[in-house]
């Protein structure tokens, strides 16, 4: 029998500590607050080996993180309000309910649009780590890229302050 997971309590919310299997509420989870919007990972140690799962919630004009594309599939669903999906150098308006999918390597990012947040579900692969932040004009156009293509996060990332840990905010998900 696979163990349940015990769930701990801190003073950002609820998360999983150790293996095994959990049912976890995302008003009730950890969450993090920065520069690139409010998430949840529905996660505590260890993390997640093979599939990560997050919630995102952007308000308008704020990007999920900087545009990039990695060697591993990415899923999305907009859960709601409305977001502008920026993808191997278009620009698409998304609205509750878009589903996006993302083969290796597809560039992409998100920036919240609309006149209130938006909440973006996502899914993805975690068997590598590779991934390349390329200079986009779309992005930067949308501060949602880097000045100079890297393939080191914490190069993209470096003047980037870090998330804050902070619990579930009313408001963030629709109909909580």
């Amino acid at each position: 029998m696979v163990p349940e997971a015990p769930i701990t309590r801190t003073e950002h919310g609820l998360a999983p500590n150790g293996e095994g299997w959990f049912v976890l509420n995302a008003q009730e989870a950890k969450w993090v607050d920065g520069h690139f919007g409010a998430y949840t990972r529905f996660e505590g140690e260890p993390r997640f080996p093979q599939l990560g799962f997050n919630i995102a919630v952007l308000a308008p004009g704020q990007p999920a993180c900087y545009y990039h594309g990695e060697n591993e599939q990415e899923d999305f669903l907009v859960l709601s309000g409305k977001c502008l999906l920026l993808i191997e150098g278009q620009e698409r308006p998304l609205r509750q309910w878009d589903f996006v999918h993302c083969p290796a390597w597809t560039e992409h990012v998100f920036v919240g649009a609309g006149e209130g947040p938006c909440a973006i579900l996502a899914v993805g692969t975690r068997l590598t780590n590779e991934v390349v932040y390329p200079r986009s004009e779309v992005a930067l156009r949308h501060k949602a890229g880097v000045e100079k293509e890297t393939r080191e996060p914490r190069e993209a990332y470096a003047e980037i302050p870090a998330d804050d840990e902070v619990p579930y905010r009313p408001g963030w998900l629709p109909g909580a």
